[in-house]
């Protein structure tokens, strides 16, 4: 696939995941690479500011949760300020993209689940080697593993119980919907552009066919 700009990618997706979203979970849809600015708690995160990922196939304690800190500084520990590639996987039902995190040759996802930091999400899971690694993870006693087996309720189940919702994800900086505007006079920002030229076939945008759109905003 042909690079893009990843914020048009991941709004492509986030907003239009009826067409983008892989058919089968566990072939990835996408993949992009940018640096992530923040980690929200131990199986999501933010890439540029506010495109939010939640990693696949794995489910950790959340922040109100017994281990949920020691969650959410693992996961800072592999991957806050690092430059990552995604797989992109699906989208879930709070626009966030759902992805397999690679920060150099590890796979963040597994690594959260192999010390002990993350559940696999069996209802998602398509990797069997997250399952294997879980396993291994309880025979060790790492991480989670060596808490008291009352403070092990997986974070499906204790989410029923807490009426738990996910952090609030900052909004785009811009009005995502295709035929809002067709010309770059029209447009705020290079981000804007190229999200009207990749998701919204715009092809004029881009006059001289560089896949860079409205060069006086994306120069």
């Amino acid at each position: 696939m042909r690079k893009r700009s990843l914020v048009a990618l991941a709004l492509a997706v986030a907003f239009h995941a009826s067409s983008a979203a892989a058919d089968d979970a566990g072939t990835p849809a996408f993949d992009f690479s940018g640096k992530i600015t923040r980690v929200v708690d131990g199986d999501s995160l933010q890439v540029d500011t506010w495109i939010a990922i939640r990693l696949a196939e794995i489910d950790a304690p959340e922040r109100g949760q017994p281990f949920g800190p020691e969650a959410t500084r693992a996961l800072e520990g592999l991957a806050a300020n690092r430059s990552a590639r995604f797989e992109v996987v699906d989208v879930d039902r709070y626009g966030r993209l759902v992805a397999r995190v690679f920060v150099g040759d590890v796979l963040v996802n597994r690594e959260m689940v192999r010390r002990g930091f993350a559940w696999a999400y069996t209802r998602y899971v398509r990797d069997l080697d997250v399952i294997d690694l879980e396993a291994q993870a309880r025979r060790e006693g790492l991480g989670l593993w060596a808490l008291p087996e009352a403070d092990r309720d997986p974070p499906w189940i204790w989410r029923r119980a807490h009426r738990w919702a996910p952090p609030r994800t900052p909004r785009a900086p811009f009005d995502v919907a295709c035929g809002a505007k067709t010309k770059c006079a029209e447009m705020t920002s290079c981000a804007e552009a190229h999200f009207h030229l990749e998701a919204c076939g715009l092809a004029h945008l881009d006059g001289d066919r560089d896949g860079i759109p409205c060069e006086s905003l994306c120069r």
